[in-house]
C-alpha cells in the first residue's frame, strides 16, 4: 500500500487526517469541520488495495447516536440462543427464515418498535435484474441468484410479486449503441431475456414512452414487489417454524474470549449466542466494531421517493427511466469529438452508483417516482425536504410529462447503508469466528436478500456443526406462511361467501383501499403483532389512499385498543414517543 502517496492527498482536503493500514484494512482517522471532507477522505482510501476502508474521521462538533428504545428490562437476560441475527429488515428477516429450516434456537433482535423500519420499509420494491453491477461485485452474484428466487418465494409466502420487466429508455443512436454493448455485457454475467427495442416495440410493454425515446432496452426478469410486506411475511413464516423475534430491543454491547463472541449485552438482558449475524442496515459497522471484525464503513445516503394516486398509475406498467447512460452538457463538452471517447464515457456511466429507477408502477397500483440519492451524516434522519421533492418531479417530467404535483398524494425518504466500495460485504467473520456479516446491503438488497440469507444461514450451520453442535434439518418446515385474505384481491362470490363466515370482513374501514375490519384484526393476530397504526398500515393498507388516513385513522385505532386492551390514548403511530391523542391538562 502505499501509504504516504496516500497521506499527501489527503493532506490537501484537511491536513487533521491521516491514514494507516491495520489488519490489512485502510484506517482513516482526524477531525475536521465538514462532512464532504470525511466523504472525500473514505472515495480516496477506496482506491488503494485493502480489505476495506476503516473511515473513522470526525466531523467537529458533530456526534451521531443511535436512536435507542426507551424500554429498560430483563425480558432477555440470560437468553442462550444458538443463533441471534441483529437487524429486522429483510435481509435479517430472511436469514431468520432460512435458520428456521433446521433444528436451532434462533433469535432475531430489532432496536425498532416493528420489523422493517428501515431501508427495507423505504424503498421502491423493485426486483432488480442487475445489469449495472460489475462482474467482479457481490452486489452481481447475489442480484442475480435473488432475482431467480422471486416467483416461488412470492407463493409461498403469499407475498404480492410482479414479473413485467423493466424498461430503460434511450434517445440517440449512440446511447442505442451503448444499451446494444449493455445488453452483451448483461448476458455475459448471466442475466437473460435483455431485448433491444424500438420505440414502437417499448408501446407494447408501457403506454407512455417519451417523445424523444428513439427506443431502449427492455429487461424481462425486473419485476416489483412490497418490501416491507415481504419482511414481514419472512418473519412470520420464520416465527411459525420456531424462530422468535423481539422488537424494541438494541444491541449495546459485546463480550469476546479470544476470538469467539460469548455474550451481548442488550437493553432487555444479556444474550448468549453460539453465533450472531449481523444484518444491522446502517448500524453493521458499529456492531462489526463491537464484534472486533469491522473492515468497511458505512456512509449513509438518502433517498426520497413521490407517491402518486392509483389514479394516475397506470401511467406506467411496470418501471422505467432514461437509460444510466446519459451523459450531461459539461461531460460531453470535456470529451475529445470522438463518438468512441463519447461511446466509452457512456458506458462507464453504466456502473456509476445510485442512478435511482425512475418511474415505478406498485404492486398495489400507486406509481412511486424517485428516488434522488444524497449523502448525509445521520443514520437515521428520514426527513424530506419540500425542494427535493419538486427537483425529482421535476426531474422525472422529462421521462412522463403528466407527472403533476397534484396527484402526489405522500413522499418518503429512505437511508441506505452504502460502504466506500459499493459492494455488499457478506462474509464470515475475520477475525471473530462466531460472527456472520451481512452488510452495506443497500440497492439491490431487497432482490439479493433471499440468496443472501441461503449462503448466510448454511456458513452458520456449517459453524456450529464443526464445532460440535448437533445440528439437524427441521423436518416440519413449512415454507408456507399461513395467510388471511385480502378483501380487495377477492372476487364478489369469494367476499360474500367471507362476509358470511365472519361479519367483521363485511365492515369497511378504509374506503380508499377496501381493507375491512376483519383484515385489521388478521394482522394484530399475526405471529408478530405490533399493536401501533404504523404496523397496521404497512401490513394491510389502512390509510395508504389518497386521504392519507383522514377517515379511517380514528376507527383503525379504535380497533387496535380494543383488540390491545389498551386505553385509546395508548395507541401511537410508530413509538412510545409519536402519541395520537394526549390526555387532557389541567
Amino acid at each position: 500500500m502505499k501509504l504516504n502517496k496516500l497521506n499527501k492527498k489527503l493532506r490537501k482536503i484537511d491536513e487533521n487526517i491521516i491514514a494507516y493500514e491495520k489488519d490489512g484494512c485502510i484506517h482513516l482517522e482526524g477531525a475536521v469541520d465538514d462532512y464532504q471532507k470525511v466523504l472525500k477522505a473514505g472515495r480516496l482510501a477506496v482506491k488503494e488495495k485493502s480489505l476495506g476502508v476503516v473511515n473513522d474521521v470526525k466531523v467537529k462538533g458533530r456526534e451521531m447516536k443511535m436512536n435507542l428504545p426507551e424500554i429498560r428490562d430483563k425480558t432477555l437476560e440470560g437468553k442462550e440462543v444458538d443463533v441471534l441475527v441483529i437487524g429486522g429488515g429483510v435481509t435479517g428477516c430472511a436469514v431468520l427464515r432460512e435458520l428456521s429450516r433446521y433444528k436451532i434456537k434462533a433469535l432475531l433482535v430489532e432496536k425498532g418498535s416493528d420489523l422493517a423500519c428501515g431501508q427495507s420499509g423505504s424503498n421502491g420494491g423493485v426486483v432488480h435484474v442487475g445489469l449495472n453491477f460489475s462482474k467482479k461485485t457481490l452486489k452481481l452474484k447475489y442480484c442475480v441468484r435473488g432475482n431467480a428466487m422471486y416467483k416461488q418465494l412470492s407463493e409461498d409466502l403469499h407475498v404480492p410479486f410482479e414479473n413485467k420487466g423493466q424498461v430503460t429508455f434511450a434517445r440517440t443512436r449512440l446511447e442505442m449503441l451503448a444499451l446494444f454493448f449493455a445488453k452483451l455485457g448483461g448476458k455475459a454475467k448471466g442475466i437473460g431475456q435483455l431485448r433491444l427495442m424500438s420505440r414502437k416495440e417499448l408501446l407494447k410493454h408501457e403506454p407512455s414512452v417519451p417523445e424523444w425515446a428513439v427506443g431502449g432496452l427492455y429487461m424481462g426478469t425486473g419485476g416489483i414487489t412490497c418490501p416491507h410486506r415481504l419482511t414481514y411475511a419472512l418473519a412470520e413464516n420464520a416465527v411459525e417454524n420456531g424462530a422468535e423475534v423481539s422488537l424494541n430491543t438494541a444491541v449495546l454491547g459485546m463480550k469476546l474470549d479470544g476470538d469467539r463472541i460469548v455474550a451481548v449485552e442488550t437493553n432487555r438482558g444479556t444474550i448468549r449466542p453460539k453465533a450472531v449475524v449481523n444484518a444491522a442496515g446502517v448500524h453493521a459497522d458499529v456492531v462489526a466494531e463491537m464484534a472486533n471484525d469491522r473492515t468497511f464503513t458505512i456512509h449513509p445516503r438518502a433517498g426520497t421517493y413521490l407517491v402518486f394516486d392509483k389514479k394516475v398509475g397506470n401511467l406506467v406498467n411496470s418501471s422505467m427511466g432514461k437509460t444510466p447512460f446519459t451523459l450531461s452538457p459539461a461531460q460531453i463538452r470535456s470529451l475529445p469529438k470522438k463518438p468512441f471517447a463519447i461511446l466509452k464515457a457512456t458506458l462507464d456511466n453504466l456502473h456509476s452508483h445510485s442512478k435511482g429507477v425512475g418511474i415505478i408502477h406498485t404492486v398495489d397500483g400507486n406509481m412511486l417516482v424517485g428516488p434522488n440519492a444524497l449523502e448525509v451524516m445521520d443514520r437515521e434522519d428520514c426527513s424530506t425536504e419540500r425542494e427535493v421533492a419538486e427537483s425529482i418531479l421535476q426531474t422525472q417530467q422529462e421521462v412522463q410529462p403528466k407527472l403533476k404535483k397534484s396527484d402526489v398524494i405522500a413522499y418518503f425518504t429512505g437511508i441506505r447503508a452504502a460502504t466506500y466500495e459499493e459492494d455488499f460485504v457478506v462474509r464470515q467473520g475475520l477475525k471473530t469466528k462466531n460472527i456472520f456479516e451481512a452488510a452495506g446491503i443497500q440497492s439491490p438488497g431487497l432482490t439479493a436478500a433471499p440468496a443472501i440469507a441461503e449462503d448466510v444461514s448454511k456458513w452458520v450451520v456449517d459453524y456450529l456443526r464443526s464445532n460440535g453442535e448437533k445440528v439437524e434439518e427441521n423436518r416440519d418446515f413449512n415454507p408456507k406462511r399461513k395467510w388471511k385474505p385480502l378483501l380487495s384481491e377477492l372476487s364478489l362470490e369469494e367476499r360474500n361467501r367471507l362476509i358470511r363466515e365472519n361479519p367483521d370482513y363485511g365492515e369497511i374501514v378504509c374506503r380508499c383501499e377496501e381493507i375491512s375490519k376483519g383484515e385489521i384484526i388478521d394482522c394484530l393476530r399475526s405471529p408478530i403483532p405490533v399493536h401501533t397504526v404504523d404496523a397496521v398500515k404497512k401490513r394491510v393498507r389502512p390509510g395508504m389512499g389518497r386521504c392519507q388516513g383522514a377517515f379511517c385513522l380514528p376507527l383503525v385505532m379504535k380497533i387496535i385498543s380494543e383488540e390491545g386492551k389498551m386505553d385509546i390514548k395508548e395507541v401511537v403511530k410508530s413509538t412510545p414517543q409519536s402519541k395520537i391523542v394526549f390526555k387532557e391538562t389541567k
